[in-house]
Order: C-alpha cells, then structure tokens, then sequence
C-alpha cells in the first residue's frame, strides 16, 4: 500500500508542477509548490516509507465542503482562517485521486496572477494598456 502512496504523491506533484510557472522549493524541509514566490500547495515533508500522503491546499469555494470530510481540518499555523486544508491520508487509505488534482487546481488559481490563471483556462495572457 505504502508504494500506491509514493505513486500519488509523485503523481498529485506533478500535477501541481504542471500548471503555468509553478516550481517546486523546499523550506523548512517540506516540499511545495509555488507560483512566482507564493506557495499553493504543501506536501509535507517527505516519508520515505510513504506511510501518510498530505496535501495542504487553499480552498476559497470547496473549503467548507472538504472540512466536512474526516481526512480534512484546518492548517496549522493560523492558515486555516485564511482558507487553507490540510488532507492527511494514512498508507491504508485510498485518496482520491481526481479530488486532490481539483483542489490544487483550485488553490492555484487562489494564488496565482490572474494572467496566469487566464493561461490555465487557455486564454493568451491579457496585454498591458498602453499609455499615451
């Protein structure tokens, strides 16, 4: 089961890294994902015996819905009233998948610019205004 787990974690990080101009960093030894320099998702720090999966997200829309779930409370660190999750999975559990990608698309677009944002819906980036 614990090899399931690395598998999503390897798979729900990609995910993250797949949108528009986001890169990975490492502070306070856990792994995250950013957008320019703010962080969207946070992985936790890293299991090697894959042995719990987190994913910490923010959630303007499906935040109070996914607090509904048992797997999900609040983030620590006073992130939780500013919209923020933190889903934590055991190696027995089966996360689910389609959810997770959602959500981090959702703290993304949270996050990010909104020229990037328009890149993920598949809009050209809007053009500054000239001044005359």
């Amino acid at each position: 089961m614990a090899d399931k787990q690395k598998q999503l974690a390897a798979a729900l990080r990609a995910h993250a890294l797949s949108l528009p101009e986001a890169w990975e960093d490492h502070p306070w030894g856990e792994n995250v994902a950013k957008v320019g320099k703010k962080v969207f998702v946070f992985f936790g720090v890293p299991d090697p015996r894959g042995e719990q999966l987190i994913v910490c997200v923010k959630l303007p829309r499906s935040g109070v819905a996914a607090l509904d779930q048992a797997c999900c409370e609040p983030a620590g660190y006073g992130l939780g009233k500013a919209g923020w999750v933190a889903a934590r999975f055991s190696a027995a559990e089966a996360p689910p998948q389609k959810t997770l990608e959602a959500w981090i698309e959702e703290s993304y677009r949270a996050i990010a610019p909104r020229k990037l944002v328009a890149l993920l819906d598949g809009a050209a980036a809007p053009r500054k205004a000239r001044r005359k």
